[in-house]
Order: structure tokens, then sequence, then C-alpha cells
């Protein structure tokens, strides 16, 4: 078996096809899309008594400042630190894994190990070049990855995650990286 998080795509497995990329990268885009249309957001258009309550109920209203300092936190490392910024029942989907979905790891538990296991793979790992988007309960980070690996293998690559919320919480994570092929 191969390390899901550390390794890069090289096993005898099949490509994904043309399809298949352009498929990920249209629901990548449309998720994009749905976070800047602002349905998610507070309606301007309601009275002020609605738009009062609606913004006392996001109190914990998760900003971009929110996502710097979580990949702040990811670059020092820091597990405690990241997980302050998970909830309970959260959930972390890895790029690379036996699902459609990668691999899933579900709770503060399953994700602070799995997330030990990426730093102890790429000790080096860290994410820069990024931006930021926050729309209501979600949010996007994009960013460049890099780091060496522990078997040498140096990496550089595009990523993004798509991020959800409760009560200022992350409650789900999901992970892509682009496939760099040499």
């Amino acid at each position: 078996m191969y390390n899901t998080l550390t390794e890069p795509i090289n096993d005898h497995k099949k490509e994904p096809s043309m399809n298949e990329i352009f498929g990920m990268n249209v629901v990548c885009g449309l998720i994009v899309a749905m976070v800047f249309s602002g349905k998610h957001g507070v309606d301007a258009n309601l009275p002020t008594e609605a738009r009062q309550i609606e913004k006392t109920k996001n109190d914990e209203a998760v900003t971009v400042e929110t996502l710097k300092q979580i990949l702040e936190a990811f670059n020092r490392h820091d597990l405690d630190a990241i997980m302050e910024y998970f909830s309970d029942d959260c959930s972390f989907d890895f790029p690379r894994g036996p699902e459609p979905c990668g691999q899933r790891f579900v709770g503060k538990d399953q994700v602070r190990e799995a997330l030990a296991g990426r730093f102890k793979g790429i000790p080096n790992v860290h994410y820069g070049d990024d931006r930021h988007w926050v729309a209501a309960d979600m949010g996007v980070s994009e960013w460049t990855l890099t780091g060496t690996t522990t078997s040498g293998v140096n990496l550089k690559v595009r990523g993004c995650d798509l991020w959800e919320f409760r009560n200022g919480k992350v409650v789900r994570k999901d992970s892509y990286w682009k496939i760099v092929e040499r």
C-alpha cells in the first residue's frame, strides 16, 4: 500500500482522462460560483430587523482573516492551534485515497492524526501564494504547496481547500491538488 498523503502519483493505476479532469474543474468552478453568488449570505433586501436576526445567527462568522490564521497555523505545523478551528464532528477529505473523495478522516482525533502524518511525511510542507474567499458559512482557499517528502521527492503544486463552517468552526475541509506530470 502506498502513502496517500505524501507520495506522488506514480502507481500503475489508470490516470484520469481529460474528461474526468475537465469534470473536476467544472465542479470546483461551480462551487466557487455558488460561494460568490451570495446565496449563502445575508440578503440586503431583508427588513432591518430580519438582517439583525441573521447577523446574530452569524456572530461567529468566518472571515478571510480566519482562513489566513488557519493557514498560518498549518505553516507552523501547530496541530493544537489548527485543531482549535475544527469542530468535534469535523471531516477532512485529502486529495488522494481509495475513494472518489480521496481519503476521508472524520472527527477531531482522525483529522489530527492525518495532519500529523502529513507533517511527518513532508516535514517542511509550506502553503504560500494564497488567496481566500468567504461567503457566510463557506470558504475557499487557494495556495501553492511546497516541500520535500521523507523519501526525497520535491513537491510544488497548486491546490485549494473548500471549507464549510458551523458556529465559527470547521465542519468540513475538502482539499484538491493539481496533478503534476513530468
